[in-house]
């Protein structure tokens, strides 16, 4: 694997950060995950704008969307693989101890790892602990990921690849890296970005090439849903065949079938939507 380090390419092995960089002393920093197909990025320019929101909720530097471009290129270049997991990592640098940021600047990280299609339906759990939709970093994809380590490894536990949130007031949130959908009497329907989800870019893509509708949704919506979905980078639109203990028979169902061959259409129509 060749990864970008601040401005070149390394070898896995040479590819190194201070010990004091913020991203890992405090999980200062913010990142994106791309799905690169057969050398090809899909929906870079909404992953950027993220990028740059995310930072700005941090109060990082706006990073320079052309020296991005450019890394991305430069690693997709050099490890050809037909599906990779891209991940575009920006944090605040190398840093004091403590959570006083320093003024080095920030670091870049560009790598990408092999990955395999998902299958075309999951196993999720509901876990006990809640998104904070009133958070500092609400809505922001920060490095700070340990919450989502923690409740995905509960999923795992259970056979589910993915486990889903409630917010403070008990309302459907989303994934550990995910959001969910719903279909309630035929219609589509998915949390809005104030129950404290991510903006998800499959999320947003999903909801204006379907229709769906942004609900507030008690966490039960869960128990009597017709159909339940995931989406996000990696998983584009993946059917949910059991959610806890109860199973959703035939998953895909039609209605997650249409949506689900809508998205590769379009996706297919346009790398950059």
């Amino acid at each position: 694997m060749r990864i970008w380090v601040n401005g070149g390419l390394h070898d896995a092995d040479d590819a190194r950060l201070s010990v004091l960089d913020h991203g890992l002393t405090v999980g200062d920093g913010v990142f994106e995950t791309v799905r690169v197909s057969t050398g090809r990025a899909f929906a870079l320019t909404r992953h950027l704008d993220r990028l740059t929101r995310s930072a700005r909720g941090l109060g990082l530097a706006d990073p320079d969307h052309d020296d991005v471009r450019r890394a991305v290129a430069a690693v997709v270049e050099a490890n050809p693989m037909e599906l990779g997991r891209l991940r575009i990592t920006y944090t605040g640098g190398l840093s004091p101890l403590g959570s006083d940021r320093g003024d080095a600047g920030p670091t870049l990280v560009v790598a990408m790892g092999e990955t395999s299609r998902r299958p075309d339906s999951t196993a999720v759990v509901t876990v006990p602990w809640t998104r904070n939709e009133r958070g500092a970093v609400t809505g922001l994809k920060t490095t700070s990921y340990a919450e989502n380590v923690v409740a995905l490894a509960r999923a795992h536990e259970q056979g589910a690849s993915e486990a889903l949130f409630p917010n403070t007031v008990g309302q459907l949130c989303e994934g550990t890296g995910s959001n969910v959908f719903v279909v309630l009497d035929g219609r589509i329907h998915t949390p809005p970005v104030t129950s404290g989800c991510l903006a998800g870019i499959t999320r947003a893509l999903a909801v204006e090439w379907t229709g769906a509708q942004e609900t507030d949704l008690p966490l039960d919506v869960l128990e009597r849903a017709e159909e339940i979905f995931l989406t996000s980078t990696l998983r584009d639109i993946q059917a949910v065949h059991r959610i806890d203990g109860r199973e959703l028979p035939g998953a895909p169902g039609s209605v997650t079938a249409k949506a689900m061959r809508v998205f590769a259409e379009r996706a297919a129509d346009d790398l950059d939507p």
